[in-house]
């Protein structure tokens, strides 16, 4: 292209303010939004001319428009999740019921009483507002609530253990996301780590004989994110604490996951039997902690239950401040509990989103999935049909289980365009055997017309 040619095409360029007045017309973006896109579509076209790639120097303005939009929606956004993996982590684990979330409105709405006591108008702590509510469901004497579970499992082994040693089982050194180790934990905590027993095999002898004047903690980590099975044996809490408490040495669980769903209902649910928090306490560990947004459906959140003793060291240790929660985060838990709480004699946990999905029955997900699959209809290049699958717990929970679902599927020649169109559309979905899934379990009744619409732009 000839110099006067580029000279030419360059002088077509709009001014940043023209296009920006332009485009600003044809969208409701703030202003930040419409020049920046203006600069960028500019130098972009600059850049195409330079390298005699377009000879055009116009821009459509509503295509600035289009781009400003984007750029200046929210950062987090919400999403459909059709994937089938109930707690997805990437996802946001746990969606909150209903009443947490008018509990996060009103305490978000103006002033609350997080740390003031009505009843003397004097400082309160934000540590009591869910204290009787973690009493009744779980039978501890005392409870306190931080920002997730690794910081309540941090907290926790340096309040009772900070330069002591901390006995655990080699099969239970686990990692959790973000390849946050038990040993660094340890570490941060201040404590000394010694492993007992094997991989697969460890005896109640193997802690014992590891006990000097130097322990301080017993130490039973639940494997919520995946399983060992065949040749094994592991010591149950009652025997740790049977073991640790006659010398005086503390017993520490940690739950990870943490059911407050009785075994019963996990069985009716075709779930694998998990520990209830409940159980576990009552086996007189002085410590077990676990989280909120995992499988008791709330908001993240670590609560560490158990003795007066060890929760009154966790709540004066000087970390607490740091994992301390905010006034949101208690809120929807407290909601999320009260459920729990009013659920008693019914059963029902409905109200809970995480635990209706995972309680769903399979000639509900069925009618759900026909009911979808009839909306979408007939898309040309595509094939639409209702299959049978398996949905997944997610969040580091049950590893083993697989619950029977019903999905439909969306068959074309390029499945991975197929869901990255509805990625577009803020439908999350799998791709197996060469097919768009979309799982019915995690796919909310008010949800079903939004992914059918998504579904059906495909074949625009």
């Amino acid at each position: 292209m000839l110099a006067c040619s580029v000279r030419a095409l360059l002088s077509q360029l709009p001014a940043v303010h023209v296009l920006a007045d332009a485009a600003a017309a044809r969208t409701s973006a703030p202003r930040w939004a419409v020049v920046e896109c203006a600069r960028r579509a500019i130098a972009e076209r600059r850049a195409e001319i330079l390298a005699g790639i377009v000879v055009d120097g116009a821009i459509d303005p509503a295509v600035v428009a289009v781009d400003a939009t984007e750029l200046a929606r929210p950062v987090l956004r919400r999403l459909i999740n059709a994937t089938g993996v109930v707690l997805h982590t990437n996802l946001g684990r746990a969606p909150l019921a209903g009443a947490a979330r008018s509990a996060i409105h009103e305490v978000a709405h103006g002033y609350s009483n997080l740390e003031y006591d009505l009843e003397t108008g004097e400082r309160g702590s934000r540590h009591d507002h869910l204290r009787s509510l973690l009493q009744e469901l779980t039978g501890a004497e005392d409870a306190v609530v931080v920002n997730n579970n690794a910081a309540a499992t941090v907290l926790g082994l340096a309040a009772l253990a900070t330069d002591k040693e901390i006995i655990v089982s080699r099969g239970e050194l686990i990692e959790i996301g973000g390849s946050f180790r038990l040993p660094e934990i340890l570490k941060l905590s201040r404590g000394v780590m010694v492993e007992v027993g094997t991989t697969n095999k460890t005896h109640a002898s193997d802690y014992a004989s590891a006990i000097t004047p130097a322990t301080g903690l017993l130490l039973k980590v639940h494997r919520s994110n995946f399983a060992i099975v065949g040749f094994t044996t592991e010591v149950a809490p009652e025997a740790l604490v049977a073991l640790g408490r006659p010398r005086g040495i503390a017993t520490m669980i940690d739950l990870g996951s943490g059911a407050l769903v009785d075994r019963e209902t996990q069985r009716r649910w075709g779930l694998p039997d998990e520990p209830t928090v409940a159980e576990t306490v009552a086996t007189g560990a002085d410590l077990v902690t676990f989280s909120g947004d995992k499988l008791l459906g709330g908001p993240q959140a670590g609560i560490a239950v158990g003795t007066h003793a060890a929760i009154e060291l966790m709540r004066k240790h000087p970390l607490m401040r740091a994992f301390r929660p905010d006034k949101l985060t208690l809120a929807a838990l407290a909601a999320t509990l009260a459920i729990y709480r009013d659920a008693t004699g019914t059963g029902s946990l409905d109200d809970i989103p995480a635990m209706r999905m995972l309680g769903a029955s399979h000639g509900e997900l069925r009618t759900h999935a026909d009911q979808l699959a009839a909306s979408i209809g007939t898309i040309a290049g595509l094939t639409i049909e209702v299959e049978a699958c398996s949905s997944a717990v997610g969040g580091g929970a049950m590893p083993t289980a697989q619950l029977a679902s019903w999905a439909v599927t969306v068959r074309g020649p390029k499945p991975d365009d197929l869901e990255r169109q509805l990625r577009r559309s803020a439908v999350v979905a799998r791709i197996e055997h060469g097919r768009v899934w979309l799982d019915l379990r995690t796919i909310a009744a008010d949800e079903l017309e939004l992914v059918a619409t998504a579904v059906r732009s495909l074949g625009g």
